[in-house]
């Protein structure tokens, strides 16, 4: 049997994973543009402000934080900056070591992401799941799933 990942995509399989590519660009800029106009609030710190609502006590190890929105140490920095500028999140030394940073969700960055949350997943529910049947939103999950768990690229 011939390892699939050993040979280049086919032209059926680069439509296939252009069109996956296309869906996810387009669903996130939906989501952006309305996270924007309605709550003047972008994507990933809407996605900041859930992952500390989540996280026991509401608060994040910088680097926790970075590594669950998918941005790189830097850029959580400068985006946690911002939302401390605006009073939805502070940040404090680890008692325990003195060099690590937490970041935590204030009360008022909890109201934020309550109304923000009523866009956001209106949105979802419009711009994605409104577009399959039960079934079909089953089966793209668990395919997500097995993509999910595929595990880090070596190297």
């Amino acid at each position: 049997m011939v390892d699939p990942a050993s040979s280049p995509p086919s032209g059926d399989e680069l439509r296939v994973w252009r069109s996956f590519l296309s869906a996810h660009a387009r669903v996130l800029r939906n989501l952006e543009a309305e996270l924007l106009t309605e709550q003047r609030l972008s994507l990933v710190s809407y996605d900041v402000l859930v992952q500390l609502a989540e996280a026991p006590g509401r608060q994040l190890r910088m680097a926790e934080l970075a590594e669950l929105v998918l941005l790189s140490r830097s850029g959580v920095t400068r985006l946690v900056d911002r939302l401390e500028r605006a009073g939805l999140v502070t940040r404090q030394r680890v008692a325990a070591d003195g060099r690590g940073v937490i970041a935590e969700l204030t009360p008022a960055g909890l109201d934020r992401l309550r109304a923000a949350s009523r866009t956001h997943l209106a949105g979802v529910a419009r711009h994605f799941v409104a577009r399959f049947d039960p079934k079909e939103l089953a089966q793209l999950g668990e395919l997500c799933d097995r993509l999910a768990q595929a595990g880090e690229p070596a190297g």
